[in-house]
């Protein structure tokens, strides 16, 4: 059965905000099943609750939820985005130079808009954004705390530092020159395993206990940070959490009516599952309109060392009435990058990192925004074009690398939304905040407990994601409990013994002891390499490994393969007209051409492969329909 419009369903606009009985999303099936099980469940009345999504990967929301998701997307990434160049500017002597801190601040929001917008149309191919990586922050602290590149007394102090004064100019632009020389070395590094397939070979090797421990341990070590920025009011912080979880969880159901219009119903009112969409924009919205009125009211304390005090909205005043209305960053502005070996070691130590936890993400990513796993052609592009997005950050120079955001992958499950032009707005929103000081200032504005309460909602889905993926495998067996309690423990247990003796580990040789610190100090690389090695190792069948199981799951069938090719494949039809030729489909980047593709029935899309139509029981016993 085929609807004509979307409003022949029930008047609604979109399809994915039907109600049928309480239901308003497109049902997607779980990651593997096929047509025969779904109408088999469907029958059964047990699909109703599965992988609810009110859009899939490849639908198209109307433009003005567009750009509201792609804002809550920003705002999701924004605490991130904002504590990478703070935390750096005292190491690059700018603790009392605010104007610079929100001229990096813009540029890591432009540069991350640039990178998602490149990982959407021609990486990965999954909503996913791009911003800066806390996996070098520590080769970045290290080699700035080596005694030629430590601040000079005198930029401690604000009386006697002239912002203005060309001395100082040169002080942190030279330092900012060497970190940037240091990335864009490092991220040919990670280019070079991208585009080459390394990664894409290696995943032969990685089954659901590599992948869980290293999913689970990207927001597990996190909990200290969170917990820190949620401390500084946890009234605010549980506000805001409070105001999440209310909006997710309980009101999800609710539908609003508001106002729209059609050529042909003119002015109406259109029920919107608001609270399901925008959940963590409504909660930051509300919890930080809360923080103006009790700092106008004088509810917080003006004393800095009060606590509560960061929870005020004016104690960043003084950046967002000096930030510029309009600034253009571009590469170089700091001047031409340099190079030295002891920063270029280090950093490449922080681009394994990121590439695992990234690869973690993409399976996260699509198990949230319903599209299958990604095949090893879409990881390679994913990684390399991960590798051109560093090199991008350090041109401009933001002081830091790209990576894919764990945190927006966390908003895909609490809001539903998986489409990816969603997160191209997302992007959008970053280039014009990066180009408008103004703007990026404000969003730099947001109390740190607000952020904190937020961060803690989004790391505990990321964990339950990463848990998740242990259905494959049986864990009634005692060497899989071992394996995963092992790498888990471990790979919290290691990092935080580094991080107090790093002397003992200590070697004499600087680059060498960046590189140890930085893996061993990651603790999703810890945990994802001794699950790697013990899942590897250890014996086992591969039922019980869960590899029959995950291969199935994510196995490519004929329909699938079609499904896979809609979503994974390279756009504006490059890969019909240049990834077609024999030689060309050996390339580690090519999407290989689908076995069901000789078919003369045209493909259909995700939402049309996996949306269940409404109003009536006929649709659902017939399974799988399509929509517009």
């Amino acid at each position: 059965m085929t609807h004509s419009s979307g409003k022949e369903l029930n008047g609604l606009d979109n399809p994915g905000f039907t109600v049928e009985e309480g239901s308003q999303y497109c049902t997607l099936p779980e990651l593997g099943t096929n047509e025969k099980s779904i109408k088999e469940e469907q029958k059964k009345g047990k699909a109703k609750d599965r992988s609810k999504l009110a859009y899939c990967v490849t639908d198209v929301p109307p433009w003005y939820l567009c750009i509201l998701l792609g804002i809550q997307h920003f705002l999701t990434a924004l605490g991130g985005l904002v504590a990478i160049p703070l935390i750096l500017s005292k190491e690059l002597c700018l603790q009392h130079d605010l104007l610079t801190q929100s001229h990096l601040i813009s540029t890591i929001f432009f540069v991350s808009g640039i990178c998602t917008l490149l990982q959407v149309f021609f990486g990965v191919r999954l909503p996913i954004i791009q911003g800066g990586t806390f996996s070098f922050l520590t080769p970045t602290l290290a080699m700035l705390s080596l005694p030629h590149w430590k601040c000079p007394a005198w930029t401690q102090n604000a009386s006697l530092v002239n912002v203005s004064s060309p001395e100082f100019t040169e002080v942190w632009q030279t330092r900012m020159r060497e970190v940037q020389g240091a990335i864009m070395v490092a991220s040919c590094f990670q280019i070079l395993v991208g585009f080459s397939g390394l990664i894409g070979f290696l995943m032969r090797f990685i089954g659901p206990l590599t992948i869980a421990p290293t999913i689970t341990l990207v927001a597990l070590p996190l909990f200290e940070s969170a917990g820190q920025e949620a401390g500084e009011h946890w009234g605010i912080a549980v506000m805001t959490i409070a105001f999440i979880v209310l909006f997710s969880q309980y009101l999800k159901n609710v539908p609003m009516p508001l106002p729209a219009y059609q050529r042909a119903k003119k002015c109406y009112f259109s029920r919107i599952y608001l609270f399901q969409i925008f959940p963590v924009l409504l909660g930051l919205s509300l919890t930080w309109l809360m923080c103006f009125v009790f700092t106008v009211t004088n509810v917080f304390p003006s004393n800095p060392e009060a606590y509560g005090y960061l929870a005020r909205t004016d104690i960043k005043g003084d950046v967002l009435s000096q930030a510029p209305w309009f600034r253009f960053p571009y590469p170089g502005q700091w001047g031409v990058p340099t190079i030295s070996l002891a920063g270029v070691f280090g950093f490449i130590a922080g681009v394994i990192s990121s590439m695992l936890e990234s690869v973690g993400d993409y399976y996260a990513c699509a198990r949230l925004s319903g599209a299958p796993p990604p095949p090893k052609h879409a990881i390679n592009r994913g990684i390399g074009v991960e590798g051109i997005g560093s090199l991008l950050a350090g041109a401009w120079g933001t002081g830091n690398g790209t990576t894919s955001y764990s945190e927006n992958v966390g908003a895909l499950g609490i809001t539903r939304v998986g489409s990816r032009m969603v997160i191209v707005a997302g992007g959008c929103v970053m280039l014009l905040t990066g180009i408008f000081g103004k703007i990026g200032a404000m969003f730099a504005s947001i109390p740190t407990p607000v952020i904190g309460g937020m961060l803690i909602v989004m790391f505990g889905i990321i964990t339950a994601v990463g848990i998740s993926n242990l259905q494959y495998a049986d864990m009634n067996s005692s060497r899989n409990l071992f394996i995963f309690g092992f790498a888990i423990f471990a790979g919290l247990t290691i990092p935080n013994w580094v991080k107090t003796r790093s002397q003992v580990l200590e070697t004499g040789i600087i680059q060498l002891d960046q590189v140890i610190q930085v893996l061993l100090t990651t603790g999703m690389f810890v945990g994802g390499f001794l699950g790697f090695v013990l899942d590897n190792t250890i014996p086992g069948s591969k039922e019980e490994r869960g590899i029959l199981a995950w291969k199935e799951s994510h196995g490519v069938e004929s329909a699938e393969s079609q499904l896979l090719s809609e979503v994974y494949s390279l756009p504006f039809g490059i890969g019909m007209k240049f990834c077609t030729a024999s030689w060309v489909r050996h390339i580690p980047v090519c999407p290989k051409r689908p076995s069901g593709s000789t078919r003369k029935e045209e493909p259909k899309t995700l939402g049309e492969e996996n949306s269940v139509p409404t109003g009536s029981e006929q649709d659902a016993e017939m399974g799988i329909d399509t929509k517009i």
